[in-house]
């Protein structure tokens, strides 16, 4: 019984990641997550083998591109990360290049101001009408160029802490990336399929519901040996 319930645990976490995935396919910036599963053995004396989902990884390939012809979509060229501001002052990252202006007059990338290369947040004049080129200038009027977006590269693996913003994992490090590129009016999508993960979640599910009646069949077993040990 305790080895139908640890396989179905495992296999419900994997179905939440795919769910995550699946809703996500077409957020911009989007990286799914694959978690990872592992056999192993209970502590003390046993003949059963347990199953979990011991860590989930995230998946940082790029995803498709969807040309959308704004002046604010962006795309960081190779694996560069543009670099936004948490709440709490920290710094996150992220492939989510769809920029907006704020009533403040910031730059923001999912909600959150962006960084320039002096790394403050890039601040628009009022009135201004702000444009992107490709070496990351923040243009305004004819050539008048108020920042340059900021660009950041990984060293190791990442943590992903929303949807779309990316943090380093311990032990690895983020530098800024020099004389970095972007695609103007281009968005990168999701980086699943959304046919893979239907695929994927039929699948799951499948499984989970063996382990279902994998644990109900053991149940069915222990009561009848419990009804023969009866003494009546």
């Amino acid at each position: 019984m305790y080895v139908g319930m640890s396989a179905a645990v495992a296999r419900a976490a994997q179905l939440d990641s795919i769910a995550d995935n699946l809703a996500n396919t077409e957020t911009p910036g989007f990286k799914a997550t694959r978690p990872a599963f592992r056999a192993f053995l209970p502590p003390g004396p046993t003949d059963k083998v347990l199953a979990g989902a011991v860590s989930t990884g995230v998946d940082l390939r790029p995803g498709p591109t969807s040309t959308t012809d704004s002046q604010l979509d962006v795309i960081p060229d190779g694996d560069s990360y543009l670099g936004v501001k948490l709440s709490t002052g920290q710094l996150a990252y992220t492939r989510n290049g769809h920029l907006e202006l704020g009533p403040d007059g910031q730059l923001l990338a999912s909600g959150l101001p962006v960084l320039g290369r002096s790394g403050d947040p890039v601040s628009v004049p009022p009135d201004g009408d702000p444009r992107i080129e490709s070496n990351g200038d923040v243009v305004v009027g004819r050539n008048t160029v108020v920042d340059t977006l900021a660009l950041y590269q990984a060293q190791g693996p990442m943590d992903r802490i929303a949807p779309t913003l990316l943090q380093p994992s311990v032990g690895s490090s983020m530098s800024a990336v020099s004389g970095g590129t972007l695609r103007v009016g281009e968005l990168e999508l999701g980086n699943v399929s959304a046919l893979d993960s239907t695929v994927q979640m039929i699948n799951a599910q499948r499984q989970f519901d063996m382990a279902m009646q994998a644990i109900q069949t053991y149940r069915k077993l222990d009561d009848r040996a419990t009804q023969v040990g009866l003494v009546k």
